[in-house]
């Protein structure tokens, strides 16, 4: 039995091990890594015609591109150039978006923390129950099947100060210190043989 107990421990460690671990390891949202080229290099790709999408960062002066292969490049322009830049690109069908600046939003990574550690809380508060379960049910198996831990004790034996002999026999024998005197009832047990006080 505490060979099935210890691995179901070890199982309840290992998931809680993966899961925490899978928690503050769960991957970021993925980003495009745009590579920098010349403003030249995007006129040329714009007049032949490999652009699949533009969006304009007005503040910043620069356009993100993705080509037609996939590739998403960065590209500085002339802060003049930009209207003229839409307008040829729209011409050529081009999908172009501008890039609106608001407010950064907080990032999540603290709701990642508190998840692992309250995944990680959870199994050992697991891991926990199931050792006290486990230990319960040992210490009933040894102690002779009563799960109380009560099959130990005597179960005649009354109560210090009640008068009554924790003697069976002796209480049987001397009817004379069942009196309701506490120096009769004391003195059949202390006396020695019964009917020599």
């Amino acid at each position: 039995m505490n060979r099935s107990i210890r691995r179901s421990t070890v199982a309840l460690l290992a998931l809680c091990t993966a899961l925490a671990l899978a928690a503050s390891a769960a991957p970021a949202a993925s980003t495009v890594h745009f590579t920098h080229e010349s403003y030249q290099a995007f006129q040329q790709q714009l007049s032949g015609a490999q652009i699949r999408a533009v969006t304009f960062n007005k503040k910043a002066h620069t356009v993100h591109v993705t080509l037609n292969d996939g590739r998403h490049v960065l590209a500085s322009y002339p802060s003049h150039d930009e209207p003229q830049l839409a307008a040829q690109l729209q011409a050529k069908g081009v999908p172009v978006t501008v890039e609106k600046h608001t407010a950064k939003a907080k990032p999540v990574h603290h709701r990642l923390r508190y998840y692992a550690g309250g995944v990680l809380v959870i199994g050992i508060l697991v891991i926990l129950a199931v050792l006290l379960v486990g230990r319960r049910r040992s210490v009933a198996q040894a102690g002779g099947g009563d799960s109380r831990g009560q099959g130990t004790r005597g179960q005649g034996t009354a109560p210090a100060g009640s008068g009554a002999s924790s003697d069976p026999a002796g209480a049987a024998s001397d009817p004379a210190g069942a009196t309701s005197d506490p120096a009769g009832a004391t003195s059949g047990s202390a006396g020695g043989a019964p009917g020599s006080g």
